[in-house]
């Protein structure tokens, strides 16, 4: 259970069309990300936890604003309390959101969203280094398979978010199923 002095937001990481563009792209693993994330945005708005919407905007190709597609992927519910443009890769440096959060006593973050291993890892290690308790929530998250440019390895999503949640387990996160983590805000 978090603790009662827990105020709580659920911050939704890139799930954007841009990637839907990117020759990496894959539905495999799409259905169970899709499922984890609506439980996610339906338990936190159920429970009047605020919902933010991160996108990224890049220099180039699909990430670009002139592109049309940074803006959320068409399930995704729309209607967030927050919503903003980052140009790195961790949710906060250059957006405003750490702001926002504070001016709210929200001192909890449910992290989810793409890339597992890229934007939600570094927005959860860069999160928790400021001073916020991190729920990272693996199963809604979502990556691609990537190959080591050294050893030409292929490593699965699986073996990515294992690895993910090996490093920020209990250093800069809980690691926490999306019931795991609504429940503990009851």
């Amino acid at each position: 259970m978090t603790h009662p002095a827990q105020r709580s937001a659920l911050i939704l990481i890139d799930i954007q069309e841009s990637f839907r563009q990117m020759p990496f792209w894959s539905d495999v693993d799409v259905p169970g990300f899709r499922e984890a994330v609506l439980a996610l945005d339906a338990g936190c708005r159920a429970r009047a936890v605020p919902v933010v919407h991160i996108f990224h905007v890049g220099a180039a190709g699909p990430f670009t604003e002139a592109s049309g597609h940074v803006h959320a992927l068409d399930w995704l519910p729309g209607a967030p309390d927050a919503s903003f443009h980052k140009h790195t890769h961790n949710a906060f440096s250059d957006t405003g959101l750490d702001l926002w959060l504070r001016r709210r006593d929200i001192n909890h973050l449910i992290i989810a969203g793409i890339r597992t291993e890229q934007c939600c890892e570094t927005t959860t290690r860069y999160g928790a280094d400021i001073g916020y308790s991190v729920d990272y929530v693996t199963e809604a998250t979502l990556t691609f398979p990537m190959t080591h440019a050294g050893s030409g390895r292929t490593y699965s999503p699986d073996e990515i978010k294992a690895h993910t949640e090996l490093v920020l387990a209990g250093r800069f996160a809980r690691i926490a199923t999306a019931a795991d983590a609504l429940a503990a805000l009851d």
